[in-house]
């Protein structure tokens, strides 16, 4: 939602009526509020930086609570779901730091990728078109964002649940997170010690002696337990 020189970035109508000001006045009778995508969950593409137009997530420009459903596109499965939750209990599900609901975004991507045998065997793609790539290797090295993004891509897949990026080839690139066009970015490059820890470095030495593939696992399932329980801390500070 562009929020600079007042909405005027996004206006609508022969009154010329901002974007801003619709959100708000059809919020303020809403039921419940769903942000579908990463653009109405958390500004997408638009909130990279320099950001000049102010673009933010819905749930910054209103005073009511939202679930944000991340993803460019989302699973059509977690919106179905999401509604029926709110039509079925009359409530909203447990929600995750960002308002994402946990029964959808609570597992990172990594960790029911069809890939993660081979990351944990330390069997990589080197370059698109390889051996290993024919072979369906780990796709880490070549800037997958599995191990640092929470979605059920790998369960829930796209066009009638038939594939997904990864199965078809190309690194997962965090497009449900937050900020990922800036934090996630380059995206066919591993972010290596930037967020992993150190992982990177030991990647590139997996399966070279049986004390390296012990300490990618560890590494991979630490980088998901340091995220985990920083989510886990702030819903237990709510």
């Amino acid at each position: 939602m562009p929020t600079a020189n007042g909405g005027a970035f996004l206006t609508l109508g022969c009154k010329g009526r901002t974007g801003l000001d619709m959100v708000r006045e059809a919020a303020a009778g809403a039921a419940a509020i769903i942000s579908v995508g990463t653009c109405a969950s958390f500004g997408g593409v638009q909130a990279a930086k320099p950001n000049p137009t102010g673009a933010k997530g819905v749930h910054a420009v209103i005073d009511r609570p939202v679930i944000n459903l991340g993803g460019c596109p989302p699973s059509s499965s977690n919106i179905v779901g999401t509604l029926m939750y709110y039509i079925m209990f009359g409530k909203l599900p447990a929600l995750d730091t960002f308002n994402r609901p946990k029964w959808a975004y609570g597992a990172r991507v990594h960790d029911n990728c069809e890939r993660r045998g081979h990351f944990d065997a330390g069997e990589f793609v080197e370059e698109f078109g390889d051996e290993g790539a024919e072979n369906g290797y780990c796709l880490y090295k070549m800037g997958c964002k599995g191990p640092y993004t929470y979605n059920n891509c790998p369960q829930e897949r796209f066009n009638n649940h038939t594939s997904w990026p990864v199965l078809a080839g190309h690194g997962c690139i965090g497009c449900s997170e937050p900020d990922f066009w800036d934090d996630m970015a380059d995206f066919e490059k591993p972010l290596g010690r930037q967020l992993l820890h150190g992982l990177d470095a030991t990647a590139d030495t997996i399966g070279a002696v049986t004390l390296g593939l012990t300490a990618v696992g560890i590494g991979a399932h630490a980088v998901g337990s340091f995220f985990a329980g920083a989510y886990n801390d702030e819903d237990n500070e709510k």
